[in-house]
C-alpha cells in the first residue's frame, strides 16, 4: 500500500493517502532520524494541494510526540525553499508534503535528507524499513515547546539574489509572465522582480486545490493560459514553476513553448561561457542529447543517471557538479542545493535575456546554430500493469521501429532505441503513476509527431 517511488511517496487522496496513512510514513520517518540524529530538529513543509496544510501538521505531531523538535512553515512553501532551509539551518532533514506535477486527487510526502536535497537511494531504503515496524505516536503539536512555525523566505532571498545578477536584469527592462500554476511558487519569483522593479505580472496565483483543471506540470498542454498572455500582453517571456515549484518550463516572444531540454542547454551554455564555472555535467536517462554535446566542447566531464533527482543529488555529493538536469524540467545548479529550484531556474533565464540584450527565440536560435536542432515531445498512456508489462516486453525485442533501424537498445531505465542518427526514443514505466511514457528526440518536428504516433498505435494493439 505504501511505497516510494522516484521522488518519495505518492498516492490518490482518500484511497490510499489517508491521515492514517500519513502518520504511518511520518512514524517511520521519525524512526529513521532518531537512528541516525536524534538531536537536530527537522522542518515540515506543504504545497497548495487539497489537505496539504492537515497533512504537514499530522507530520508535526508524530515528529514531537517522538521527541523531535520541530518547524513547521507558515504557509504553502515551495520544495527547493524547504531544502534549502534544511541546509541553511543545518537541521536533520525536512518531511515535504507535495505530489509536485502529479494530478490533483494525488498528494505525498517527499524526506529530503540533511544536505539539502531530494532522499538517496539508501535513505529511503532504511525508511521503508521503518513502516509498520512501531506503533505511531501522535501529539497536537501546538502548545508544545518542541514545536514552532517558520517563515524560512527572507534567508532563501538573500541567497538567490548571490546567485543571480537581478541588477542586470533590471537594467534590461524585460517585462516577465510568471505563472506558478496555482502551486507553491506563488509569490516567489514575484517577491524579487518587485523588489528590483523588474516588470511583471503573475496568473494563475489564486489557491485552487484542482488547479484550474490541469496538472501543475510546466509541459506545453498546460501552459495555454501562459502562452495566451505572453502573446495578449507583447511580454518578453513566460515563466512557469509545477506544483512544488521545483520544475520550470517557459515560454518565448512569441508564445512559442520552451521546453525543459532547451532549458537546461540555456543554462548550461550560461554558466559555463557567461558565469566562467566549472563541474562535472548530469543528465538522466531521458534528457537531450544537447547536453553532452556541449559539455564535450566544454571538456567537462558528462554523466547520465536513471530517471529521478535522487541520482542526480547522489552525484551532487559526491564529485564537483556543475549542472545537473531531468527531462521533467528539474534542474539543480552548483553553489545552491543538491536539489532542483524552479524558481532559481526562472531568474537565469532572464539574466541570460539581459546579457544577450536579444529575445529569447533569437538566443535559442544562435545555440541550434551552433550545436544543431534538436526537437522533443513526450505521451504518457495510461494502462493497466498488465498491459504496460506486456508492452515493455515486446518493445524490449525489437530490431526496427516506424520503418527505422535501431542501432542499440539502452535499458538504463525502460528501453530506449538509439538510431543510426543517434536520435532516440524510450519507453518507460512512471515510478509514481499508472502510466507508460514515450518520449523521444529528433532533428525535425515532423520526425517527432510520426515517432509518437507510432509509438502510440503500437501500443494500443496491445490492449
Amino acid at each position: 500500500m505504501i511505497k516510494f517511488g522516484t521522488d518519495g511517496w505518492r498516492s490518490i487522496i482518500s484511497k490510499d493517502y489517508t491521515f492514517d496513512n500519513v502518520k504511518i510514513v511520518a512514524q517511520a520517518i521519525a524512526d529513521y532520524i532518531k537512528e541516525i540524529d536524534d538531536k537536530r530538529p527537522v522542518l515540515v513543509g506543504y504545497d497548495t494541494r487539497f489537505m496539504s496544510e492537515e497533512y504537514a501538521r499530522l507530520c508535526a505531531g508524530v515528529l514531537v510526540a517522538n521527541g523531535i523538535k520541530t518547524y513547521l512553515t507558515k504557509k504553502p512553501t515551495p520544495t527547493p525553499v524547504v531544502s534549502f532551509t534544511v541546509k541553511n539551518m543545518n537541521l536533520a532533514g525536512a518531511i515535504m508534503i507535495t505530489a509536485s506535477h502529479n494530478p490533483p486527487q494525488w498528494n505525498g510526502i517527499k524526506f529530503k535528507g540533511d544536505y539539502g536535497g531530494s532522499a538517496l537511494p539508501s535513505i529511503i531504503a532504511e525508511i521503508e524499513k521503518h513502516l509498520y515496524k512501531n506503533e505511531v505516536k501522535f501529539v497536537e503539536p501546538e502548545n508544545n515547546n518542541l514545536f514552532s512555525y517558520i517563515d524560512p523566505d527572507k534567508d532563501y532571498f538573500e541567497h538567490i539574489e548571490k546567485l543571480v545578477d537581478l541588477n542586470l536584469i533590471a537594467k534590461s527592462k524585460p517585462f516577465a509572465i510568471i505563472d506558478p500554476m496555482h502551486g507553491a511558487g506563488v509569490g516567489y519569483v514575484k517577491t524579487l522582480l518587485e523588489k528590483y522593479g523588474i516588470k511583471h505580472v503573475q496568473i494563475r496565483d489564486e489557491k485552487n486545490p484542482y488547479f484550474g483543471g490541469v496538472n501543475p506540470e510546466p509541459i506545453y498542454k498546460n501552459l495555454g493560459k501562459l502562452i495566451d498572455a505572453v502573446v495578449q500582453n507583447n511580454a518578453d517571456i513566460g515563466l512557469a514553476t509545477d506544483g512544488d515549484a521545483d520544475r520550470v518550463g517557459a515560454v518565448d516572444e512569441k508564445g512559442e513553448f520552451i521546453d525543459s531540454h532547451r532549458i537546461y542547454a540555456l543554462l548550461l551554455r550560461h554558466l559555463v561561457e557567461v558565469k566562467g564555472l566549472k563541474g562535472g555535467v548530469v543528465k538522466t536517462f531521458s534528457t537531450t542529447n544537447m547536453v553532452p554535446i556541449l559539455a564535450n566542447k566544454y571538456g567537462l566531464k558528462i554523466y547520465e543517471t536513471p530517471i529521478g533527482f535522487k541520482y542526480i543529488c547522489e552525484l551532487f555529493l559526491k564529485e564537483d557538479i556543475l549542472i545537473g538536469g531531468e527531462e521533467s524540467g528539474g534542474i539543480g545548479i552548483k553553489n545552491h542545493i543538491p536539489e532542483r529550484d524552479g524558481i532559481l531556474c526562472s531568474l537565469l533565464l532572464l539574466e541570460i535575456m539581459a546579457y544577450y540584450q536579444k529575445p529569447i527565440s533569437q538566443i535559442l536560435d544562435e545555440l541550434f546554430k551552433e550545436i544543431g536542432y534538436h526537437y522533443y515531445d513526450r505521451v504518457d498512456l495510461h494502462l493497466p500493469n498488465e498491459i504496460k508489462e506486456k508492452t515493455l516486453k515486446i518493445i524490449s525485442q525489437n530490431t526496427e521501429f516506424a520503418g527505422r533501424k535501431i542501432k542499440e537498445i539502452q535499458t538504463l531505465d525502460g528501453y530506449k532505441y538509439i538510431f543510426e542518427d543517434d536520435s532516440w526514443i524510450l519507453f518507460r514505466a512512471s515510478g509514481t503513476e499508472p502510466v507508460l511514457r514515450v518520449y523521444t528526440e529528433q532533428f525535425t518536428k515532423e520526425e517527432v509527431k510520426r515517432l509518437l504516433d507510432e509509438a502510440v498505435k503500437l501500443i494500443e494493439k496491445m490492449k
